[in-house]
């Protein structure tokens, strides 16, 4: 009678009940932390339907310095167009930090092999209380060789690096920007068995500019900074079977943690500005101007992680600055917490801004604006300015775009020179009291503009004829600058020699200061007349 009863039970539900994709139960106990070098792991109940209102959270664990590569064997879950409903979540590191997501999947369509860029990968499973479908099926192992890699930035490695490398090994990695941006690669260290045309092992990155077969590379020199020409660049590594190295470590950085700028003027923040930056990552920003100029870059706002409480150092979070486009380059400072450092500029035309954060405590970040500094030769005597700009840091512009005080006073081109010579009763020069000195003023106006936009930056040139001092400084061209705008000091001095030419022929005709001698002549020439009028006076 039991029996007959259960019976009638369960065809009264299969009757009754919601037809065969709804039939999950409501939300389980799942996820968990899988610290294992490789494993499985699956959606509650599958290769049964999944149940509903159910979050799941993985978080896969591996030995420090070590890589995690995440496969799917199977994957079916409920469709939707931004997969807002039922959907898998992605992380490269610790969940909850959109800045690391890697991804959100869902319909039938598996996602591709994902690595992560540090020992930890973390999965969201989301269900909602509407339709249920087979779910996922994934494994993992650590150290993998080859993957996708997406996100902000991250870093890959050759296997076992950096011990040797295998034999007979072949790896293939896919580098994809998060949101339409390039791709930049940026070696750390290289060591590949050498070889004529790099037959034997080597490390090819395709995608970026060059021959159609990509950029081979091997030996022991470290191959150049590489960006892709669109948003995907994939770097393939292939051993033969004997004769190994150290690998290779490199870092990639994509979206809003990479730029070059090559604009005299401009002005970037970090990921997510004002929002808070995310975690784990490794931001590269490089300013390339012409050559004879220098980069002058200034903080407008810095909210980083505060220094280690023991050392009093940055050893956390923080923002460096490096005087040319690698951090091999001489450190112009490393800055972290809330105190707004002062302007820094670069001795060359390159500067590199890099944010490195760590897995834990973030904050809002920076702004920063930088200004092309043009290095100028300013000297003046009792009666006049002299000006010398290279032509090369200026190499747009033609020398009636360089003038002092009017277009009237415009530059002369004199060997690869723009020269300026201006008595100081010409060219708008102005007497003037500062500190109780007396100074000449005059402004000199360099004429960027181009396309229809006005762009005139003006500097102030002052002298002291006493003591034969000229200086100079950026009146306008930058209100951008803020609360720098009038501060904004510029270099006066002569290019660097590693960028520029020495200055030929009009420099040293400037560092002859011939007033004096002119002045004592006229003394001379005035006593001699005095003497000879007396003479005269008594012989008459």
């Amino acid at each position: 009678m039991l029996a007959e009863l259960g019976s009638c039970l369960l065809l009264a539900v299969a009757l009754l009940g919601p037809g065969p994709r709804a039939r999950a139960m409501k939300g389980v106990k799942c996820g968990g932390v899988l610290s294992a070098p490789s494993g499985n792991f699956s959606s509650p109940n599958f290769p049964g339907l999944y149940p509903y209102n159910t979050e799941c959270s993985w978080l896969i664990v591996v030995a420090e310095g070590s890589s995690v590569l995440l496969t799917f064997h199977a994957f079916d879950l409920e469709y939707h167009d931004t997969c807002g409903f039922d959907f898998l979540e992605i992380y490269n590191g610790a969940a909850g930090d959109q800045g690391n997501l890697l991804g959100r999947f869902c319909g039938q369509v598996p996602p591709p092999p994902f690595t992560s860029s540090w020992h930890i990968l973390s999965v969201i499973f989301h269900s909602d209380k509407h339709v249920a479908s087979r779910g996922f099926s994934a494994g993992y192992q650590k150290d993998a060789c080859g993957g996708v890699l997406t996100g902000l930035s991250g870093v890959l490695t050759s296997p076992g690096y950096p011990d040797h490398y295998p034999n007979d090994a072949e790896c293939r990695w896919v580098i994809r920007a998060a949101g339409p941006a390039t791709v930049k690669l940026v070696f750390a260290d290289f060591q590949v068995e050498g070889s004529a045309e790099c037959a034997y092992d080597y490390v090819a990155v395709l995608g970026a500019p060059g021959p159609a077969r990509g950029h081979r590379f091997c030996g022991g020199a470290r191959p150049p900074a590489l960006v892709s020409r669109g948003f995907e660049l994939q770097v393939v590594f292939k051993s033969d079977f004997n004769i190994g190295g150290r690998g290779f470590k490199a870092y990639f950085f994509s979206g809003e943690c990479q730029e070059v700028y090559t604009a005299v003027r401009g002005n970037f923040s970090s990921p997510h500005y004002p929002s808070a930056y995310p975690n784990n990552v490794r931001c590269h920003w490089t300013i390339r101007l012409p050559p004879g100029y220098r980069v002058k870059l200034f903080f407008l706002d810095l909210e980083l992680e505060g220094p280690n409480s023991l050392t009093k150092t940055c050893d956390f979070d923080h923002l460096a600055a490096f005087d040319g486009a690698s951090e091999e380059a001489p450190l112009l400072g490393r800055w972290c917490g809330r105190h707004l450092p002062p302007p820094v500029t670069s001795s060359r035309s390159q500067l590199l801004l890099l944010l490195r954060a760590d897995r834990s405590t973030s904050s809002r970040g920076f702004s920063v604006a930088y200004i092309g500094v043009v290095p100028m030769n300013v000297s003046c005597s009792r009666m006049d300015f002299q000006i010398l700009i290279s032509t090369q840091a200026l190499a747009p512009l033609g020398r009636t775009q360089v003038y002092l005080g009017s277009r009237r006073c415009a530059a002369q081109e004199v060997d690869g020179t723009f020269r300026i010579q201006a008595r100081f009763d010409t060219c708008g020069t102005e007497s003037q009291r500062r500190n109780n000195t007396s100074v000449i003023v005059s402004t000199l106006y360099i004429d960027f503009s181009a396309g229809g936009q006005e762009d005139v930056h003006q500097y102030e040139v002052l002298c002291e004829p006493r003591r034969k001092e000229a200086s100079v400084r950026l009146l306008s061209g930058s209100d951008w600058l803020g609360p720098y705008a009038a501060t904004a000091e510029h270099l006066q001095e002569a290019p660097p020699g590693d960028e520029a030419e020495a200055l030929p022929g009009p420099a040293a005709l400037v560092a002859q200061d011939t007033s004096d001698i002119v002045f004592l002549g006229l003394c001379i020439l005035a006593g001699v007349l005095m003497v000879m009028a007396i003479v005269v006076l008594m012989l008459l």
